[in-house]
């Protein structure tokens, strides 16, 4: 039976920029949701201490949540070795604290996609640096999960790894068992591809999952895609809403789910236009949950 995990997509600059919110403030208001975890992530001002990994862990279970998984966004792309190795042990940090968390998997992204750099030298950078996360958190009890991504927050460029094809190949070239895909529907929306199709050619490999809703609002996809290139920060022609109510066909996905027996963690990336939102995105998945499973 999956498990459901909230992520505090409305809180990030109050978590991860400017201070106003605190760690202990997000885990009071996920303690509220009827859900079994909260995924972690990296860019949270107060994870900068290590001595708090640990404390985190104890302040999650006394609320009855689990960490499931770590969320980070290693650039791989870049076409300095020497950048890349930096980003191998940024990385390698984080991997290092979802052990402490108590989690067992972390993200991993492919990098960003720049103009300068080739399609297969951008696959052979991204593989060659998350086989060697993969072994480093094999070590640990830690899997990593590659998402089909769109863009950090913080980043430049769209993801590398962003259309279909491109994602598969990359998938397809890290035959690892301490590997395997962190699947997010709305983000095939945004390379323009169709996310079902996606799930069916990457289903076996899916073993953590993030959901979503997503809305353009103003414009079209070939826009956005050629809007936001080159762009600091999120695109600001997209709005996340509330879960069941947006493009997800999430009958389909849930089908495909139950067909490879899919059994992990699902993330819910809502509650931007307050709680009672994400309460109400948390009611639909567990429904959805107890209807194909």
């Amino acid at each position: 039976m999956p498990k459901l995990a909230v992520f505090p997509k409305a809180y990030m600059d109050d978590l991860c920029v400017d201070g106003t919110m605190l760690v202990k403030d997000w885990l009071d208001i996920a303690g509220q949701l009827d859900v079994d975890g909260v995924e972690w992530y990296s860019g949270f001002i107060e994870n900068k201490d290590s001595s708090n990994w640990r404390v985190f862990r104890s302040m999650a279970e006394d609320r009855g949540l689990e960490i499931p998984m770590v969320c980070c966004s290693p650039d791989f792309t870049h076409p300095d070795p020497g950048f890349r190795a930096q980003q191998v042990l940024y990385e390698k940090n984080f991997i290092n604290m979802s052990s402490e968390l108590g989690a067992k998997y972390c993200r991993v992204l492919s990098g960003q996609r720049r103009p300068e750099v080739s399609l297969e030298e951008g696959l052979n950078y991204a593989s060659e640096c998350i086989i060697e996360c993969v072994q480093y958190a094999q070590e640990r009890g830690i899997k990593l999960v590659l998402e089909n991504h769109y863009k950090d927050d913080f980043w430049e460029y769209p993801e590398f790894a962003q259309f279909i094809d491109v994602f598969c190949e990359l998938v397809d070239r890290i035959d690892m068992s301490g590997f395997g895909v962190n699947y997010d529907p709305s983000n095939a929306y945004l390379a323009g591809d169709d996310p079902i199709e996606l799930l069916k050619r990457i289903s076996h490999r899916v073993i953590t999952m993030h959901a979503s809703d997503r809305y353009l609002i103003e414009g079209t996809i070939d826009e956005l895609r050629n809007q936001e290139l080159g762009s600091i920060g999120y695109a600001k022609m997209l709005k996340h809403g509330q879960i069941g109510e947006g493009l997800n066909d999430y009958d389909a996905i849930f089908s495909e789910l139950r067909r490879v027996s899919f059994d992990g963690w699902i993330s819910i990336e809502d509650g931007v236009d307050g709680v009672e939102q994400l309460k109400n995105s948390v009611e639909f998945l567990k429904n959805k949950i107890s209807e194909y499973f």
